[in-house]
Parts: structure tokens; C-alpha cells; sequence
């Protein structure tokens, strides 16, 4: 079975989150932005923008591998 990665860019406050292999993170194929975010021990109310491939994308978008996966949390201010 080959193995599926995707490149993660956590920003901002959730920067220091990141794995050290976040620019070729192992993922099961199938598996929604959600997984990602419990696989990595993120709370989900800390992830307010998600983009994969630079398009807006809910929590249960579906990852197979390939893709460029951004995550921002909520900014305060103005």
C-alpha cells in the first residue's frame, strides 16, 4: 500500500503545533480534516479557517494525499 502525505501550515497561535514533519505528514487516505486535527491533538475550536489547495474547506473535508493543508485560528482585534 503506498503511503499518502499531505503539506501542513498551522499559523499564527497554532504555529508551535506543528509536527517536525509537517511538510510531509503521513495521513490514511480518506480521512477528514477533523482526523487531522485529533490525530495532531488540536481542538477544534482552535482551527476557524481551514484551506486545502488554497480553497476554503470545512472540517469534514476529505484528504487523500497531495494536498497543502493551511489552518488558522480565530484572530482577536480589529
Amino acid at each position: 500500500m503506498p503511503e499518502h502525505y499531505i503539506q501542513l501550515k498551522l499559523f499564527a497561535s497554532l504555529s508551535n503545533m506543528a509536527p517536525e514533519n509537517a511538510n510531509r505528514l503521513p495521513i490514511k487516505p480518506g480521512a477528514s480534516v477533523h482526523d487531522l486535527l485529533e490525530q495532531l491533538g488540536i481542538p477544534v475550536a482552535k482551527a476557524h479557517l481551514i484551506f486545502v489547495d488554497g480553497v476554503k474547506q470545512s472540517l469534514d473535508a476529505c484528504l487523500q494525499g497531495g494536498e497543502r493543508v493551511g489552518i488558522f485560528p480565530p484572530v482577536a482585534g480589529g
